[in-house]
């Protein structure tokens, strides 16, 4: 049963064939947003609990929620290089961000082949893959990370430098490219790539005093001791442990440490996050900031008390950047909408992959566990796809590259390993769906020290191997322990199910052609 195979040569609006509805009169464009490490705990159409998102509500109420997504990389490069490609990291070839990774946009991507049918295409903001974009018809991207205030851009003309900020900014170019930059002949495919809510969550002037009377509730594991999960206990990304004073937290002072403070300022206060900011942005941001930092010195924190306040205040800055770019993925929906493309335009907001908010008391993001590996997916669906609600099937961003090609009435390559969500969109349920997905993480040595590791989750269980520098192996029930806090690797009573997931393991790395594998001749219990 080849359920991983690409479903190609499906024909756009299939399942209404045969009546009027189904007579598409002009080819439909995508608008793909992606964000960079928005935790889907952080949408409030997955999770109300936290913060309200009222414009991405509006894109899974007018359309679907996928509630099974997953990537196959968590990290922002390689998640990058899936998406353009359809291909798992060790195909495309960018495994990870190390210093001077460089994407080859020389081989087939997707935004080559819409160029090729007929279609437009635009990248705006985050770039991140050390490489100059090809195959766009326009393009303006960040260098590297990027910058929240007063962000530098690169172009095929040029670098320059732009006022503001950043996620304001890529809206603007986004709304500039639509109004005035495209051929209105052309159907088009419009990246909008923001670099919020990466690290280190510098909000909007305006949005600075937001939440700063919401008390966030404590993630039940917030203290994980990592017991019987040796691969966890080693990483470097706990809230309590490796979360910094003034970068992250923005603790600006003298007597405060911070190995990472030149990052946030340096040269006389010229440079870094903080220095880049013009006179009156300092001047709100030291408004907002200098009595926190005052009240903080006061209380002289320690312990527990001084983790769980780096805690609140790494969440209201969180929730801060989050506002803003939700305000403006409403700018760009009410765009489409004046212009009259959004009944003609898929929608699809995700972010390159999920992000810890506390859980197992860390941020950041790169292991295979379930809030890093999972992430948000939304799509609002152009006019003659009545589909509304949850989706539930596994899919992955191996997928979002088939389905652009399908939705544009092109044929999908061989090659690509993702599936095509159409069928989906349409309300089908195909039964030969995927019942499995498979993960490989590879930076390390690294930040934040995730060891390498691959894995195989199902609908109930997940089986991951720690490699290289350690040998260790995780199993997890996610229907009896979804935090997995309980590795169930070598405990009896589960070898059947072991074995199974081993057996679904070494055929997803035969079927994606990984060279890095286990063998059936490998650790069995």
């Amino acid at each position: 049963m080849n359920y991983l195979l690409p479903l190609a040569g499906l024909a756009v609006l299939s399942g209404c064939a045969g009546t009027k509805k189904a007579e598409q009169k002009k080819p439909l464009n995508i608008v793909y947003i992606m964000s960079d490490d928005h935790a889907y705990q952080m949408m409030s159409c997955y999770n109300p609990n936290h913060i309200q998102t009222p414009n991405l509500d509006r894109i899974a109420r007018e359309g679907v929620r996928f509630t099974n997504s997953f990537v196959c990389n968590s990290i922002s490069g390689p998640s990058r290089a899936v998406l353009l490609t359809g291909k798992h990291s060790h195909k495309n070839g960018y495994t990870d961000n190390a210093q001077g990774a460089r994407f080859d946009g020389n081989q087939q991507t997707v935004q080559q082949l819409l160029q090729e049918g007929g279609y437009q295409t635009a990248m705006i903001g985050k770039w991140h893959l050390g490489s100059t974009p090809t195959h766009f018809d326009y393009w303006t991207i960040l260098p590297g990370q990027g910058d929240y205030y007063n962000p530098d851009f690169i172009t095929p003309e040029g670098t320059f430098r732009k006022e503001g900020y950043v996620t304001n900014i890529i809206t603007d170019m986004s709304i500039d490219w639509l109004r005035h930059k495209r051929d209105t002949a052309k159907p088009f495919c419009l990246f909008v790539h923001h670099k919020a809510i990466h690290r280190n969550w510098m909000a909007d002037t305006c949005d600075l005093d937001l939440y700063e009377d919401k008390t966030f509730e404590l993630p039940a594991n917030f203290w994980d001791d990592y017991q019987g999960r040796l691969a966890a206990a080693k990483q470097e990304m706990s809230i309590d442990k490796d979360m910094t004073m003034i970068y992250d937290l923005k603790m600006l002072d003298d007597d405060i440490e911070d190995h990472y403070r030149t990052i946030y300022i340096r040269e006389n206060g010229t440079q870094g996050t903080y220095g880049r900011m013009n006179d009156a942005q300092k001047a709100a941001w030291d408004r907002h900031y200098q009595p926190i930092i005052d009240d903080f010195k006061k209380a002289n924190l320690s312990g527990k008390e001084l983790a769980e306040w780096k805690y609140q205040r790494y969440m209201r800055d969180y929730a801060k950047v989050v506002k803003s770019l939700d305000d403006n993925v409403g700018r760009l929906l009410d765009e489409l909408e004046k212009e009259g493309l959004l009944e003609n335009t898929l929608v699809i907001y995700d972010s390159d992959q999920g992000f810890y908010m506390g859980e197992h008391g860390w941020f950041d993001k790169r292991f295979m566990y379930e809030e890093s590996m999972r992430t948000p997916l939304i799509m609002r669906l152009p006019e003659g796809f009545d589909r509304r609600g949850d989706i539930t099937q596994l899919v992955q961003n191996i997928d979002y590259a088939p389905t652009f090609l399908d939705l544009a009435g092109l044929p999908i390559p061989e090659d690509i390993q993702g599936v095509s969500l159409l069928p989906l969109l349409k309300g089908e349920n195909p039964k030969d769906w995927r019942k499995s997905l498979y993960y490989h993480f590879y930076e390390y040595p690294a930040e934040h020290a995730v060891c390498r590791h691959y894995g195989v989750r199902t609908e109930r269980y997940k089986l991951m191997h720690f490699y290289n520098d350690i040998d260790s192996w995780e199993l997890y029930d996610l229907q009896a322990d979804p935090s997995e806090m309980h590795n169930l690797y070598g405990q009896p009573g589960t070898e059947e199910i072991t074995n199974q997931l081993m057996d679904e393991l070494e055929r997803l790395q035969v079927l994606y052609d990984d060279p890095i594998r286990h063998t059936p001749e490998g650790k069995r219990p």
